[in-house]
């Protein structure tokens, strides 16, 4: 740390051009930064820029901030989350995290209103403004080399430059990142997309996220161009990446041949092998279809790449009734088939982890939470820790407690381990 404590107006800030976090990511509880950044601290404020000198995070710590266990995040295509404490032991029992990640969805206030309509929340918006204003008018005397560099850097970062940057991580990759897998929160979310096929099988009605578009699979050049390019995106960056998510909605559905090609590319372009983050993720979802129609030399090859594998399965419900309401084109059966085959997956490959999502909300059928205890009770005869059961709320959550009684209860019963999910984009 330098004993340089440079003046930008009256807020006497301490500016660190880098900083060492973490290099493993863990369940502790309280907040804990990973891989390298840069920090400058203010009087009531903590702003952490990423090494591209990106805002990434901003911490309150005065008397006006919620708790200083509560942050916001940056994330590559210039959104904004709110990670909330929301008591840590519930968070927990909620998420499988010590936090709440928001965003400003309407789904998203099941535990609590709008963070980002909280007058704290906008009031640290407004500092990160004053920030950037104050930077620009600093006079760099004094400053070291590196504190002067991580300035300059920073200067050239304005928020404009952020949401053109946005912009073009999504251009890269041909669309939005309208959705992240759950287990992406193993990695805190950060994590590198590569488009390995657009689409998805069925355009569910009750889908928020869905493109619309017929499932196709992208050929072997555009994956190669999207990971050349985003190692020119991610930059200085990159080495704070050990993770990517193969999209868009079925990345299964693409093949032995394409994931094998899209993991062993990302592993070799992105060189996640000299990440400081220690090990590799790789992140995907699948469909009952695909599961059942991928064989033992997908999981195979699968299992052998240098990546911890995990798939999360859009399976919604066991119910006929309410796959019908969702609009979903399954049938119960192919549900629970897909369902046994995500089990004995979970059991046979030890690198691969398979979940599945399942919704809750209001105005579902009664038989719809039975169908699900049916499958992730009944069908195992043990506790199983490896593999999830994620609950979904729809836009209709109706009473939050009610719908949070109602997941309790169900999470007593399963015999996986049982989360609510709350969409994550990128």
């Amino acid at each position: 740390m330098t004993k340089n404590r440079p003046h930008i107006n009256d807020l006497a800030p301490e500016i660190i051009a880098e900083k060492q976090g973490a290099t493993e990511y863990t369940k502790i509880s309280y907040p804990l930064r990973y891989g390298c950044y840069g920090q400058i601290r203010t009087r009531d404020y903590i702003f952490q820029f990423n090494r591209n000198a990106e805002i990434k995070t901003v911490q309150g710590r005065n008397g006006d901030w919620l708790t200083s266990s509560e942050w916001l995040k940056r994330t590559a295509g210039n959104d904004w989350q709110y990670f909330s404490a929301g008591g840590y032991s519930g968070a927990y029992n909620y998420t499988g995290e010590y936090y709440i990640p928001c965003l400003p969805y309407q789904t998203n206030t099941l535990f609590g209103g709008d963070a980002f309509q909280r007058p704290e929340v906008r009031d640290a918006f407004a500092a990160l403004h004053r920030l950037y204003r104050q930077i620009e008018a600093l006079d760099l005397t004094g400053l070291d080399r590196a504190q002067a560099d991580f300035i300059r850097r920073i200067r050239q970062m304005t928020p404009e430059t952020l949401e053109a940057r946005g912009l073009r991580l999504h251009e890269i990759i041909g669309g939005t990142v309208s959705v992240l897998p759950p287990d992406a929160r193993h990695v805190e979310y950060d994590i590198i997309p590569v488009t390995v096929a657009d689409g998805c099988l069925y355009n569910c009605g009750f889908c928020r996220v869905k493109t619309g578009r017929g499932f196709s699979v992208r050929s072997r050049q555009s994956v190669t161009d999207q990971l050349l390019a985003l190692k020119n995106f991610y930059d200085r960056d990159l080495i704070n990446y050990n993770a990517v998510f193969l999209g868009q909605h079925d990345a299964l559905n693409a093949g032995r041949e394409m994931l094998s090609f899209a993991a062993e590319k990302a592993w070799e372009i992105l060189e996640i092998k000299k990440s400081i983050m220690k090990g590799g993720g790789m992140f995907l979802f699948g469909s009952a279809d695909s599961v059942l129609r991928a064989d033992e030399a997908l999981f195979d090859a699968l299992n052998s790449l240098p990546f911890n594998t995990y798939i999360n399965l859009g399976l919604e419900s066991g119910d006929g009734s309410t796959l019908s309401m969702l609009r979903k084109p399954l049938s119960p059966a192919k549900v629970e088939e897909a369902f046994a085959r995500m089990l004995e997956v979970n059991r046979r490959y030890p690198n691969i982890e398979i979940t599945a999502n399942f919704v809750i909300g209001a105005g579902l059928p009664e038989t719809h939470l039975s169908s699900i205890i049916e499958l992730t009770r009944n069908r195992l005869d043990r506790f199983c820790p490896k593999g999830a059961a994620y609950l979904s709320p729809l836009e209709n959550i109706g009473d939050k407690n009610r719908l949070l009684t109602k997941f309790n209860e169900l999470k007593t019963l399963c015999r996986l381990p049982a989360y609510i999910y709350l969409i994550q984009r990128l």
